[in-house]
């Protein structure tokens, strides 16, 4: 059996030796390899311009985040300090009733800096959001147009 498969093997390849590839069938095989060829060009590129668009929008995200946690470490520096200082206060206090006012007016100072803090803490929220958005926004204008040019 395997000396019959191996002259059918024979046979084949010895009438394959001369065979011609039909020059219709070999100029679809060259274009269908230089389509390819240009299609993953194409792809290639574009997937470069993603993700450059991808590392600016990160990289937007990063400074935001960072910016915002910087605010959030120096108001609780502030906080700490303004406690630490008001503790002081009190535990100076001569009478009782010092020492509740110098407490009611360090809680109604710290509800006041909360307030501004909490204010100040939004308004870098809403411009970090805004500012990552527009860069979301024109790297994915910019990604879509390249695309659109390649198409």
């Amino acid at each position: 059996m395997n000396d019959h498969f191996a002259r059918q093997a024979q046979d084949m390849f010895a009438a394959a030796k001369d065979a011609r590839i039909p020059e219709n069938l070999q100029a679809f095989a060259e274009d269908g390899v230089a389509r390819s060829r240009e299609v993953y060009s194409k792809l290639s590129a574009t997937a470069q311009d993603s993700a450059k668009t991808i590392e600016e929008i990160v990289q937007a995200a990063q400074a935001g985040a960072k910016a915002i946690g910087e605010k959030l470490v120096n108001n609780t520096a502030v906080n700490t300090e303004a406690a630490f200082d008001a503790a002081e206060a009190i535990a100076r206090a001569k009478t009782l009733p010092e020492a509740a006012r110098l407490q009611a007016n360090f809680l109604q100072q710290q509800f006041a800096v909360a307030s501004a803090q909490t204010k100040e803490l939004f308004e870098l929220s809403t411009k970090v959001a805004r500012q990552t958005f527009e860069t979301l926004n024109t790297a994915s204008s910019k990604t879509f147009e390249q695309a659109k040019k390649q198409a």
